[in-house]
């Protein structure tokens, strides 16, 4: 098992390839960044971090991390960036880490996400001996609660109105995937 997140793989699926970043991804990730769905559902205000200067300093160090995996998601039936999968936040004592992801319009609806996430979280059990993955969803956010749960996500537990949302406030529920749920289902739970 690596020590570290340092190894940056590319691991292709049937309609999702993860692969580490290349330049040619900064105009995907501007227009990402820049659609106000993408910005609700990850919580992030609009516009943060669309200066190209900005993507470029945070993309071009992405594959150099050694305590954190950035992947992009590639659609394989265009070859086009369409958003990204993460291990972050890791913990090596307790071999767990948290897991983000987000998906633009282009890769949305068609079981690339799903994909994705079932590729990451087999490579951190499988490949860097993870015990523990897991992450917030907010409320307002089913389509991606379903995409973890479909992959083996449980729900833990809520955290309540952690985030601001115009006029009112929305809950997160915490979910994880712990290494044997993996190793009995593979990402496929009954």
């Amino acid at each position: 098992m690596p020590s570290d997140f340092s190894v940056k793989p590319t691991l292709p699926g049937d309609r999702a390839l993860l692969r580490p970043f290349v330049d040619d991804d900064l105009a995907a990730f501007e227009a990402i960044l820049a659609d106000p769905e993408v910005a609700r559902l990850t919580g992030s205000p609009p516009g943060e971090g669309l200066e190209p200067a900005r993507l470029r300093a945070w993309y071009g160090t992405r594959n150099s991390q050694p305590d954190r995996l950035d992947l992009a998601v590639v659609d394989r039936a265009t070859g086009a960036c369409v958003g990204e999968v993460v291990l972050n936040e890791w913990d090596r004592d307790n071999r767990s880490c948290n897991f983000r992801t987000l998906i633009g319009p282009a890769g949305r609806d068609r079981g690339l996400g799903t994909e994705a996430v079932r590729l990451i979280v087999g490579y951190g059990f499988e490949q860097l001996g993870l015990h523990r993955i897991g992450l917030e969803v907010f409320a307002f956010n089913p389509r991606a609660r379903r995409v973890y749960e479909k992959v083996g996500f449980v729900a833990e537990g809520t955290l309540r109105q952690v985030l601001r949302d115009g006029d009112g406030w929305v809950d997160a529920t915490v979910m994880s995937i712990l290494a044997p749920e993996w190793a009995a289902h593979r990402g496929h739970p009954a």
